[in-house]
């Protein structure tokens, strides 16, 4: 496979957002079916994108996006958080999610920790984090355990919770 992770150029942001936006949304309406609701709205991919440290990265196959990520490296304590992860719909279950993530740790490889969370409901992505990348479980999020700072209209956990995840390099 011809893949390539690199970092989105300013004029590329418009449709790395879009993509981003179609896949979570994509996720979100296979579980609960079709909505009117923008499960990640732009203002929160841009929150992501404004952090200190932040780092967005597209993957790309034969000379086309399918996917990419919005990290966001502490380079004084090397605790690191992958923010957001993705990859277009056609471009599912081919080994792209795990090139981009084995990628990233490559370029970090002074990280000691990286965390990340996804909703409940999202199975795949369970997996994913657990049983591809080796990260652990560490914290679930949900009415009993609220998430702190989460924004009052927040729907993409599908109001059942997040997990948080962490991984622990060598």
């Amino acid at each position: 496979m011809d893949f390539k992770l690199c970092t989105v150029r300013q004029e590329e942001m418009p449709r790395f957002k879009a993509d981003m936006q179609k896949a979570f949304q994509k996720g979100f309406e296979d579980v609960y079916g079709k909505t009117e609701e923008i499960i990640l709205p732009e203002k929160d991919i841009d929150q992501s994108l404004q952090m200190i440290g932040v780092a967005a990265y597209k993957a790309v196959v034969a000379g086309n996006m399918v996917g990419g990520a919005v990290v966001v490296i502490d380079k004084v304590t090397q605790h690191n958080h992958l923010d957001l992860l993705f990859v277009n719909d056609k471009a599912q279950s081919k080994g792209i999610g795990k090139r981009i993530w084995f990628e990233l740790e490559q370029l970090y490889p002074e990280t000691k920790v990286w965390e990340t969370c996804t909703p409940y409901f999202e199975k795949r992505n369970i997996h994913f984090y657990v049983n591809v990348c080796g990260f652990t479980i560490t914290e679930f999020f949900n009415e009993r355990h609220p998430m702190p700072d989460v924004q009052e209209d927040f729907i993409g956990d599908g109001r059942e919770g997040m997990f948080v995840f962490k991984k622990r390099m060598k």
